[in-house]
């Protein structure tokens, strides 16, 4: 079964099955995008989107609060693929960059 992935409203969200599934504004828990262990993450927007196995990641620029850096990431896992079906992340999960050696 296919599932269509996509970029919304200039890159303010990421479609799954043509349902707006996660975007700008949110806060995400990062590590390896700046200094901060945990980088507390605001989303501005969302650059591409792509399915590496059943993970589905989005590139995204935003910026830590904690810090104050701005940066655009390497993907960013937001949700998986389970039969079929998207399923997100869950909100408080402590996320890391597709390909990142600092990633858990």
């Amino acid at each position: 079964m296919a599932l269509s992935l996509r970029t919304l409203d200039d890159g303010a969200w990421v479609s799954a099955a043509d349902e707006r599934r996660t975007g700008a504004s949110e806060l995400w828990h990062v590590t390896g995008v700046c200094e901060c262990p945990i980088a507390e993450f605001v989303v501005e927007g969302v650059t591409d989107v792509a399915v590496d196995g059943r993970t589905v990641a989005a590139e995204t620029y935003g910026r830590c609060i904690t810090c104050g850096r701005s940066t655009t990431t390497a993907p960013i896992p937001v949700g998986r693929v389970i039969d079929g079906r998207y399923e997100p992340i869950d909100r408080d999960a402590i996320r890391r960059p597709v390909g990142s050696s600092a990633s858990a």
